[in-house]
């Protein structure tokens, strides 16, 4: 206990409460900021404000209501800050010395003020002017020997109008080369819901929780990644209705809430249970539950039909759905040794979830990435379309499917085009608009752009946000990839670790956050963002840029479009003049989006629509399809099973609380316990006994993969968890380098990040000159 007392307390309080208050008011002290920052989160959510950069999770639209949580405060705090990362700073630090820096420090420096280029002789960036800027990436682009040389990267921070601007330059400059990042997080849910329902989004709105049965909520933990999540959740139990939590860690948020805008239960101390049943699968176990549930309403609806009587909605499945019977038959030869063994629970705990299941007449089905960073996540995904199928929850009141997105606007990116494989409606309708023919080849996404670039295929890199070499998997691989480009460009709000992993050539590009107001030639803008819920709204900044240096996204991106296309397909400076002239052409290309300029004036914004939520299915067959997969006989990919061994165990990566995405707001992790301390590794009690260690000792993990390629990360401390036997957790993106490029989902490609077969070993032995680190 020794080893481990210093950084590692488990936590006893609820979620929220006076915790996250405190919490709030020092990241607001932090921010160096404090006074602006009060009135920026207080206009956070708001109708007449910004946009929280944070989660995807949507609002009632209650104006008397304080809408932001603790890590929404985390994210405005973080990007309203008053401390600048400009040309004298890059003067005091090279970009070497940088690198070798965490990235909790590399974010904390700043706001980026000012347009630089890496000067390779002087291992430090300059200034440039952004004449000079959009001059070289011009005359970079305009050389390349095929536009598919060049990837164009999008974040899910862009908005709307930035993320239609930017796939309309890519495309009038000649590629679908759009990695983004739903590659890397919900791509399963997008490719399982259209091929299921026609539609990759989900089909509920945040009012249906008001009127559903029964919740069951899969591979998530809102209390960390999307806040706001628990107040719907503690209602729903409020009001007496099953919420049933899958999730393989036990998480605090999905056990209690301690509302901070509840004054009694402030004052009291009190607060409310967020779920009425918890149960732990292993890692990658969610299908085999589901797969179980389904083979007890098998027999649930035949001991009914004895009685005259039914489980399964069989109008809905007559008239909606087509395959349920082939499904059927595959679900009754699955063994329940197999299920069990598989999902890690017992036969008793999902006959009582599946009872549940079939006792409530509207459920609600909800996942994120615990279920989606799999190989298998589309079977999976595919097997809850099924279950809810059976007994119609699908396209009704109170009912129906929900992926929790994470970027507050990842979803919204893909609407207005980011995709490396868009629709031929899609293309038809810019070509029609724009009057001229978009590339039709598909491009590549981001595990192909990876690899497109270790091989030389492509050489420009342009990324909108984000951090892609912190957030993608193989860190060493990634940059390895990276660095063979003539040329990397990164549109930025803060320093990260893109900047300091770079082509030949590299420029840094500043732009605007949520919080910051958009001046432009005909005044200030507003732009929009899509929640979890198709809910379209405005957002607007409330707080002066810290330079005059920094610029807009859709000004970035038609800067860089008019130096290198002219005029063509628009007349990109007056386009963006006023981005009410960007929302008309979106109005006139993506359906949905008629009388756009207008319907956003309205409180809240407005409902996208959704085809599945009107059982109006977008498939060939024009019926929900029910797809048919074996269960696995193994989570992981062929290419490491052959390498297991009985030491040998399964890791999922995941977030702090003090961390959204990549961005890392502190060292501290308060529902799990950890305080200044992010190199861990949460194990079940008996593996950390079973396996020789001690409860605090530092370790080094090793991946297993069959590419002969040494993966390890060292010096994680074990911290003692609820987590089931054989499975181990641990913050990315440190244990990133441990994910294998190649080991990535079926149908999906994206990363598995949630299931990497591991080995321990002893980090003295590593130290003593035993084996190749990769942190």
């Amino acid at each position: 206990m020794s080893k481990k007392a210093d950084f590692y307390t488990p936590y006893k309080g609820p979620a929220g409460g006076w915790g996250a208050l405190k919490s709030t008011t020092k990241h607001w002290l932090k921010s160096k900021n404090a006074v602006r920052n009060i009135h920026s989160l207080l206009k956070t959510n708001q109708p007449h404000g910004f946009d929280c950069p944070g989660c995807a999770w949507g609002e009632k639209h209650d104006p008397a209501k304080i809408r932001f949580c603790e890590n929404g405060a985390k994210a405005v705090n973080w990007e309203a800050t008053s401390r600048k990362v400009d040309a004298a700073f890059m003067a005091e630090h090279s970009v070497s010395w940088l690198n070798t820096q965490s990235d909790y420090f590399l974010e904390y420096q700043g706001r980026l003020t000012e347009p630089m280029r890496y000067n390779r002789e002087t291992d430090h960036y300059e200034a440039i002017s952004w004449e000079q800027a959009y001059k070289q990436i011009s005359d970079t682009l305009k050389k390349q020997s095929t536009p598919d040389n060049v990837a164009f990267y999008t974040s899910g921070r862009a908005s709307n109008e930035a993320a239609f601007l930017y796939q309309l330059f890519a495309r009038a400059y000649g590629t679908n080369n759009f990695p983004d990042c739903s590659n890397m997080c919900h791509e399963a849910s997008g490719y399982a819901l259209t091929s299921s329902i026609g539609s990759g989004k989900g089909t509920i709105d945040i009012n249906d929780f008001e009127h559903t049965d029964a919740v069951f909520v899969f591979g998530q933990n809102p209390g960390t990644n999307h806040p706001r999540m628990l107040e719907t959740l503690k209602e729903v139990v409020q009001r007496g209705a099953q919420l049933f939590s899958f999730n393989t860690l036990q998480e605090r948020g999905l056990e209690r809430f301690q509302n901070p805008q509840s004054p009694i239960e402030m004052l009291t101390n009190g607060s409310k249970p967020t779920n009425t049943g918890y149960f732990c699968p292993k890692i990658g176990g969610d299908m085999a539950v589901v797969r179980g549930m389904v083979k007890v309403l098998i027999d649930l609806e035949e001991i009914a039909q004895l009685k005259g009587e039914a489980v399964f909605d069989h109008d809905f499945i007559k008239e909606h759905t087509q395959g349920l019977g082939k499904y059927l038959e595959q679900v009754k030869q699955t063994p329940w040794q197999d299920i069990i063994d598989q999902s890690g629970l017992s036969k008793a705990d999902i006959t009582h979830a599946a009872n549940v299941y079939a006792k409530a007449e509207s459920v609600i089905l909800t996942w994120a990435m615990g279920i989606t960073q799999h190989h298998h996540s589309v079977a999976t995904i595919h097997e809850m379309v099924n279950l809810m199928a059976l007994r119609g929850n699908l396209g009704k009141p109170g009912a129906g499917v929900c992926p929790v997105r994470g970027h507050s606007n990842v979803q919204g990116d893909r609407t207005m085009g980011i995709n490396e494989c868009p629709s031929q409606e899609f293309l038809d309708s810019l070509e029609t608009h724009f009057k001229f023919t978009p590339p039709q080849k598909h491009g590549f996404a981001v595990v192909d752009t990876i690899r497109a670039m270790r091989d030389g295929k492509v050489g420009v890199f342009i990324a909108l946000g984000g951090n892609f070499a912190a957030a993608t998997p193989d860190t060493k691989a990634t940059e390895h990839a990276i660095q063979q480009c003539e040329l990397t460009v990164q549109i930025s709000t803060k320093l990260n670790r893109s900047h300091l992993v770079t082509g030949t050539e590299a420029i840094i590009l500043p732009c605007l956050g949520r919080t910051d107001i958009d001046h432009q030639a005909k005044g200030q803008q507003k732009v929009t963002v899509e929640d979890s819920f198709s809910m379209i709204h405005a957002s607007g900044g409330v707080l002066e840029p810290l330079s005059k240096e920094q610029k807009s996204e859709p000004a970035i991106i038609a800067g860089m479009a008019a130096a290198t296309l002219g005029n063509f397909p628009i007349d990109w400076n007056e386009t963006v003049s006023d981005y009410d002239i960007i929302r008309e052409h979106i109005a006139a290309v993506v359906p949905g989006f008629k009388d756009f300029n207008q319907r956003i004036l309205q409180d809240g914004g407005f409902y996208l629509g959704s085809s599945a939520r009107e059982r109006s299915w977008e498939t060939p067959a024009g019926k929900a399809i029910c797809h048919t997969h074996p269960l696995p006989d193994s989570i992981l990919p062929k290419r490491a099973q052959d390498l297991l061994s009985d030491k040998t165990l399964i890791m999922q990566t995941l977030r702090s609380h003090d961390q959204y995405n990549t961005t890392i707001y502190g060292m501290n992790d308060r529902y799990r316990g950890i305080k200044g301390e992010r190199k861990v590794v949460f194990i079940n009690p008996a593996d950390i006994q079973r396996l020789g260690f001690e409860e605090g000792q530092s370790v080094t993990l090793r991946s297993l993969w069959d590419d002969g390629v040494v993966r390890k990360v060292s010096g994680f401390k074990l911290v003692p968890y609820s987590i089931p036997a054989g499975n181990i957790a641990a913050y990315y993106p440190e244990t990133n380098p441990l994910v294998p490029l190649d080991s990535y989902g079926e149908f999906s490609n994206t990363p598995t990040s949630k299931s990497i077969a591991i080995e321990l070993e002893t980090y003295e032995q590593e130290s003593n000159g035993i084996g190749i680190s990769a942190a």
